[in-house]
């Protein structure tokens, strides 16, 4: 077997985010994902100097979010169009589950799309909405 068969992988462990203010940031991520802060923090591998990540573990999931303070962050708001990320997309289960987050976004009063279903160019259906700092997330079921 070559090693090109074996370079696979199993799923997206973690995201890593930066922040402007890393409190709200926590309470944000707490509230929505229903996360709970682990009691350490991670320095940024080979800039150790620059800050630090705390990590936020989904506990259905098991996805970490890894939100990020750094020294060079100048405050702006996350833009879609600069080079980088642009969103998160997180996939559910179908209709029900982008209903059952709809819910849940307007019971804590987090703005959103509601559902939009999309058939071109494939089918499938989504929920997005912006983080504290105008980070894209989205919920995505595919038809």
């Amino acid at each position: 077997m070559s090693a090109s068969n074996d370079a696979t992988f199993s799923g997206v462990h973690h995201v890593s985010l930066t922040v402007t203010d890393l409190p709200a940031s926590i309470e944000w991520y707490q509230r929505v994902f229903r996360t709970q802060r682990l009691d350490i923090t991670i320095p940024h591998y080979g800039r150790e100097e620059t800050g630090y990540s705390v990590l936020l573990p989904e506990p259905r999931s098991g996805l970490i979010f890894g939100l990020h303070t750094n020294t060079g962050n100048r405050g702006e708001p996350f833009d879609e169009a600069r080079t980088g990320l642009d969103h998160v997309s997180f996939g559910v289960s179908g209709r029900a589950a982008l209903e059952a987050w709809v819910a849940w976004l307007d019971e804590l009063g987090v703005e959103h799309t509601g559902i939009v279903d999309e058939v071109d160019p494939i089918r499938y259906s989504t929920v997005v909405f912006r983080d504290p700092d105008n980070i894209q997330l989205e919920l995505i079921a595919m038809d």
